[in-house]
């Protein structure tokens, strides 16, 4: 439950955010698709960094992590909406 913490965190936050300061461009996508996406690639991001670094909690993963978040949320709010 702690691994994927920061994960569901994160998931949670950040599209809510997106969605107030992107009203009107991301009205139109789900609130809970913009959830799966973040909270899919952070968890793999955290996998990925345990693996790699041997445990967690690493700066390295939190850093991916984020830019993890913010490829996503750019990804399902913006350009798959577009196609």
């Amino acid at each position: 439950m702690n691994l994927l913490g920061p994960a569901a965190g994160l998931a949670l936050i950040a599209p809510t955010l997106a969605k107030l300061l992107w009203r009107k461009e991301l009205g139109a996508v789900p609130w809970w698709r913009l959830i799966g996406s973040v909270f899919g690639v952070c968890a793999v991001v955290t996998l990925a960094g345990l693996v790699l670094l041997g445990n967690d909690g690493k700066m390295l993963t939190y850093a991916a992590m984020v830019l993890g978040c913010a490829l996503a949320l750019w990804w399902s709010g913006f350009v798959s909406k577009s196609r």
